[in-house]
């Protein structure tokens, strides 16, 4: 009788670590977009500034593939601003989503473990009992 009630703790603390895991693996993907998104927005910046503090009669080459294409100053400007503001939306979009899904899988997760704390001392107790 205490082989089943073994087998049942061993699968509740199973499904229970592969849950943690899950939301841990989930977690770290969204902090390294946010960091990798955030580098590229303070990349855009930094090549921005230098870009104006050039003279207006500069040329300024923008690559395209393997060829690169004459612009006026103002054009490559907005291209950066542009790369920025995305940049941003997407860090907002992911933070907000990660705080969805962590509100909400915390939630989820904490009743999960409830349940599972009570299933794991129900089985611990009839192993007692026994």
């Amino acid at each position: 009788m205490a082989a089943p009630v073994d087998l049942e703790l061993k699968k509740a603390f199973t499904e229970l670590q592969a849950k943690v895991m899950d939301t841990q693996q989930k977690v770290k993907l969204a902090d390294l977009q946010i960091e990798q998104l955030s580098k590229t927005k303070k990349h855009a910046h930094l090549t921005d500034t230098e870009v104006m503090m050039l003279v207006d009669e500069t040329r300024m080459y923008e690559g395209v593939g393997r060829m690169f294409i004459l612009q006026p100053k103002g054009v490559i400007h907005n291209q950066l601003l542009e790369k920025q503001r995305i940049a941003e939306e997407k860090i907002k979009e992911l933070e907000r989503s990660l705080q969805r899904r962590a509100g909400f899988t915390a939630e989820l997760f904490w009743k999960s473990i409830q349940l599972h704390s009570k299933e794991i001392s129900s089985c611990l107790f009839l192993k007692m009992c026994l």
